[in-house]
């Protein structure tokens, strides 16, 4: 009995469902056997013991106490622990003045994006009014492309001042937090003459606090936006693909593979910046923790002429 063309589609379809299945498990297991190892060695430098708890020790204030100073920087468990009480202090609720600034913050990069896609759509028709020379059609793109700068030009200030206005206010949110610590229960002077795991307090109470609150509002400018962007252009993508009747799954599935191997390739081949930025927090406050030792002794120094020392030391 002939075979009809219905038949052979389906079972053409059928073999390339399976070996689709087969390629997807393929890669399935690939990456399982590339992120074992990662998340491995993650929950053993967490310090969870086999229960799901801490194996030794208990929580401290930012997460477990031995971990807190032994452990190197990395997205690990206490790395979530402190973001997530930092989100805490940084909002304390949903309606504080900081969650509106970042619901504004967000609606200008928002409003960016769609500025950028909206220009990206001029650009194209004085590119097809040059080609088709039709000087009619060029002047009056020319002409919304000229006025559409203002609003960009608005919403880039926008951002910028937003941006400054959320610094402002996690620095604020910080600096009360931190205070109250430290003039609680004679903590000044138990930092200053008691304990000395922390030499440089007063960097750790000005310049360190200013810079991580302005990094985390640029952080949060730098991730939503390329994100923002990620999301559109694929939606468009994905669109135009399925309305001139195109597959989506393979470039979809090819797309997020190069996306894997690139970022593996690239956080294998750059260096740790999270211990340069922590190896330069700490000689600040170190030279700082050496020009105010400085500064209160200089009578002495100069009585017994021991410039040169400090000199020594501070470099």
């Amino acid at each position: 009995m002939p075979t009809t063309p219905a038949k052979v589609a389906a079972r053409l379809a059928q073999g390339v469902t399976a070996k689709r299945a087969a390629v997807a498990l393929l890669v399935a297991a690939y990456g399982a056997k590339k992120l074992y190892p990662v998340l491995r060695r993650q929950w053993a430098a967490s310090g969870l013991g086999p229960g799901g708890g801490p194996s030794e020790g208990g929580l401290g204030k930012w997460g477990p106490a031995e971990e807190a100073g032994a452990s190197p920087p990395g997205v690990n468990r206490v790395f979530f622990v402190r973001l997530l009480r930092l989100l805490r202090m940084l909002f304390p609720g949903p309606l504080c003045r900081e969650t509106g600034l970042l619901a504004l913050h967000s609606a200008a990069l928002a409003s960016r994006t769609f500025l950028s896609v909206y220009v990206a759509q001029l650009d194209g028709r004085l590119a097809r009014c040059i080609v088709r020379k039709n000087p009619r059609d060029f002047t009056w793109q020319l002409v919304q492309w000229l006025l559409i700068a203002l609003p960009a030009t608005f919403v880039n200030s926008a951002i910028r001042y937003l941006e400054g206005q959320l610094s402002l206010a996690f620095r604020g949110r910080l600096v009360d937090h931190a205070y109250r610590f430290y003039f609680e229960g004679q903590t000044y002077y138990r930092v200053s003459n008691m304990d000395g795991r922390l030499r440089n307090p007063d960097q750790s109470l000005t310049e360190d606090l200013v810079a991580f609150a302005s990094s985390v509002a640029h952080l949060y400018s730098n991730l939503t936006k390329p994100v923002l962007d990620l999301i559109v252009t694929s939606y468009t993508l994905v669109s135009s693909a399925h309305s001139k009747g195109a597959d989506t799954a393979w470039p979809s599935l090819i797309a997020g593979l190069v996306v894997c191997v690139t970022a593996k390739v690239l956080r294998s081949c750059s260096p740790k910046f999270g211990q340069l930025v922590a190896e330069e927090a700490r000689r600040k406050g170190e030279l700082r923790y050496m020009h105010s030792r400085v500064v209160a002794n200089s009578e002495e120094i100069a009585f017994y002429g021991g410039h040169k020392e400090s000199w020594i030391r501070i470099l």
